[in-house]
């Protein structure tokens, strides 16, 4: 079983987009069109978002389940290698890709991601559980009210912020308490970060001020990496997506597209 996902006729190798928590596929509206002039878009949408079920089973949300069901995508799409790019929470998943299967990646882009970068076991798993559990019981209401709900931002053209806000309704409160309970406590790189091999881009939102000391942390510790810092919050594609996807274009051609 894999995650829903779209695929978008390009003129390129396959590149899997992974979105953020509450997010869907509507996180890459402003950036398909000029994706498509240099990759084929592969749009996932995570377990209990969007259009992906909530499955029963807690293994589905693993860390290991996830680089599973990427890895029957690539395969099913019959590519050799491929792109990926993750957004924040997806950011964690498609660099432990990375990490574990350097050869099947031509090159990654990624954006801020606390989860990612940070040292693992910053939130107890007691914590995160309690956490989860108070959102199942609480149900779309508790969801919407966490901060970093769609339904709060201010610097979305209206046309995204309609559809996120549009496939946020979608969203099971069971599968995001299990992506807090089982996905979150497994998506930290920091110890590994460093054995990273493929070329790397950091399209960095500088207006998140927490996440610029793990920006510079990072880019001391990986030597493949690139940072594009740009003006702009967490949501870095949403907020300044001109800039997103000229980055993104140039690395992705230099990089042998």
């Amino acid at each position: 079983m894999t995650p829903y996902y779209d695929v978008h006729a390009g003129n390129g190798p396959p590149m899997l987009m992974v979105h953020g928590f509450l997010s869907a596929r509507s996180q890459w509206l402003p950036n398909l069109e000029a994706f498509k002039s240099f990759c084929t878009p592969v749009v996932l949408e995570l377990w209990g978002h969007g259009r992906s079920p909530a499955p029963e089973d807690p293994n589905a949300y693993r860390v290991q389940s996830y680089i599973k069901a990427f890895e029957d995508i690539r395969r099913t799409l019959r590519a050799e290698t491929w792109f990926l790019c993750g957004q924040s929470f997806g950011a964690g998943l498609t660099l432990r890709y990375a990490l574990e299967h350097p050869d099947r990646v031509q090159a990654q882009v990624f954006t801020n991601s606390v989860s990612a970068l940070s040292p693992p076991g910053t939130m107890s798993g007691g914590e995160a559980g309690a956490r989860a559990d108070a959102l199942e019981q609480g149900g779309l209401a508790a969801i919407e009210a966490l901060p970093f709900h769609p339904r709060h931002a201010k610097r979305f053209a209206p046309e995204v912020k309609t559809a996120l806000l549009h496939d946020a309704a979608m969203i099971s409160p069971r599968g995001i308490a299990n992506a807090m309970r089982y996905t979150a406590p497994e998506l930290s790189v920091a110890m590994a970060i460093d054995r990273i091999t493929v070329p790397t881009l950091l399209v960095n939102g500088l207006w998140e001020k927490s996440f610029q000391p793990l920006r510079d942390a990072v880019s001391r510790s990986l030597p493949v990496l690139r940072i594009a810092d740009i003006e702009a919050g967490h949501s870095v594609n949403l907020e300044a997506p001109e800039a997103f996807n000229t980055a993104v274009r140039d690395f992705v051609e230099a990089s042998g597209s």
